[in-house]
């Protein structure tokens, strides 16, 4: 047997033997308009954080029955207790800098997507234009 051909079917054998890596799942994929409502809480104080806005899209749109043409509906945050944990599901997954302050000057467009990560279930915010 050549070098070439053990080699090959050691990979194999570790290929075959290594647990399958699982890709996180895709919970909820959407797209809101943040607009003048969504930049202020209930009590009409403004939000300073990219998070608090994006809550308050969500609260808009599932409690409030206030949303903007574009606004999409989603399964994750219609539940109040997911949006209180908004949060830390952004600061486990990402969002950019620029879309950051995007969000909290408002009148942008953002496609958020929410994963379930096994052990924490994490949000991917990006703003489209």
């Amino acid at each position: 047997m050549t070098f070439a051909k053990t080699l090959l079917g050691a990979v194999a054998v570790l290929a075959l033997s290594a647990p399958l890596a699982l890709a996180d799942e895709l919970l909820a994929d959407y797209v809101a308009f943040i607009g003048r409502d969504d930049l202020h809480n209930s009590k009409g104080a403004r939000l300073s954080e990219p998070w608090q806005i994006l809550r308050q899209d969500r609260a808009n749109y599932h409690r409030f029955g206030i949303s903007q043409p574009g606004d999409e509906w989603d399964p994750v945050f219609e539940n109040k207790n997911n949006r209180a944990v908004m949060e830390r599901m952004i600061q486990h997954g990402s969002i950019s800098a620029s879309a950051g302050r995007d969000i909290v000057r408002g009148g942008v467009m953002v496609r958020v997507k929410v994963y379930d990560g096994g052990k924490r279930d994490y949000v991917r915010v990006t703003v489209t234009r």
